[in-house]
């Protein structure tokens, strides 16, 4: 660890101040109730706008305050301006480690300058922090492996793997591009999917190939629908789309909406093959209804373990588990990382992943 805890006594008091001054803010968690010495965490979300960024701030909290650390969490619904000032906040408050998961990974060179400079550890979570030196470790899933996952979800649901030899009518949609995972997403469902572009067996009738035409800013569902509406009015009037690439379940649900609007989901227009991701469970639901295909499931209560972890090493001196030093650079340095695996989720096995793993209850579903 940089920077020991020190001058407990006065530390105490000053958290003490912070909570009687309404530390939450109303922003999400944190239990400002003092410190035992193991530590104080700074936890930085981007938005609860997402039931998943809720979940991995929940299981943050959760999991380090058992294990006695201090805890501050704050979240900066989508706004880079309050994120910015949400960890200045908590570098006043004399934080010891960061974890940040990024609104723009590109925007937070400035406070993480004073991050670095105050001794603070700062561990990117899930989303790589961009152009900075002053990022120490990330913790994430193998996101290329996510977007393989999604293609071939697609190949699955079109028979393609067993053999159907097409051709078929598929789109393309990407993430955010303030968000480098979503690049990478994107490079791992294209080194599936693109050579069968390239062959002919997948036609891409808008020819919109590419992040720079065919990604949605901030994840946007709504953006995906009316992108979708546009190309189905375009280039699909008089012939089906077979497939859509999708890299995340919020935007899997604006694509479904479209298609619908469009007519489709009929016995005379089934829908298409649309992948996801994050099993959120109005997706989890869509699969459930035979709309959305599947969605790739990252389970963040294990990303959650492996960032607490590495705090536990440390605060400890010990060597921070990692198992990827050479993949993630972010344009200054290649970040330490440690990845988690993922899972592929359809109607098939929803509930052995979902349910029986304690992820779910069945009561969150309508299963009539």
């Amino acid at each position: 660890m940089k920077k020991g805890i020190m001058i407990l006594t006065a530390l105490t008091i000053l958290l003490v101040s912070i909570t009687a001054c309404g530390g939450d803010n109303g922003e999400g968690g944190g239990n400002n109730s003092g410190i035992d010495g193991t530590g104080f965490i700074g936890i930085s979300m981007p938005t609860q706008h997402s039931p998943r960024w809720i979940n991995d701030g929940n299981n943050l909290v959760d999991q380090l305050e058992i294990l006695g650390f201090q805890t501050i969490l704050r979240y900066a619904d989508d706004v880079v301006a309050d994120q910015v000032a949400q960890i200045n906040e908590m570098i006043d408050q004399r934080v010891d480690i960061l974890v940040v998961a990024a609104i723009d990974g590109s925007a937070l060179g400035g406070v993480l300058a004073r991050a670095d400079r105050e001794g603070i550890t700062v561990i990117a979570y899930d989303r790589l922090i961009m152009d900075t030196p002053n990022v120490n470790y990330y913790t994430t899933f193998d996101n290329f492996a996510v977007g393989v996952m999604q293609a071939n979800s697609l190949l699955m649901g079109l028979g393609i793997n067993g053999g159907t030899a097409g051709p078929f009518n598929i789109e393309l949609f990407g993430g955010s591009m303030d968000d480098n995972n979503a690049f990478i997403f994107y490079d791992g469902a294209m080194s599936v999917l693109g050579p069968l572009v390239d062959n002919g067996t997948l036609v891409v009738r808008s020819g919109q190939i590419g992040m720079d035409v065919v990604s949605s800013l901030g994840w946007s569902g709504e953006r995906a629908r009316n992108r979708m509406s546009e190309l189905l009015a375009q280039y699909y009037t008089d012939v089906h789309i077979d497939a859509v690439l999708s890299p995340y379940d919020g935007i899997s649900l604006g694509i479904i909406e479209a298609l619908r609007d469009a007519g489709y989901g009929t016995p005379y227009r089934p829908w298409p093959i649309v992948s996801g991701q994050d099993a959120t469970i109005p997706s989890v639901q869509s699969i459930i209804d035979s709309e959305q295909f599947a969605t790739v499931f990252k389970d963040t209560r294990e990303l959650a373990a492996a960032t607490v972890r590495m705090i536990q090493a440390i605060v400890a001196g010990d060597p921070v588990p990692v198992n990827d030093t050479t993949t993630y650079s972010n344009n200054i340095k290649t970040v330490p990382a440690y990845l988690l695996g993922i899972v592929h989720v359809d109607i098939h096995n929803w509930h052995a992943a979902l349910i029986e793993t304690g992820y779910y209850s069945e009561n969150d579903f309508n299963l009539q």
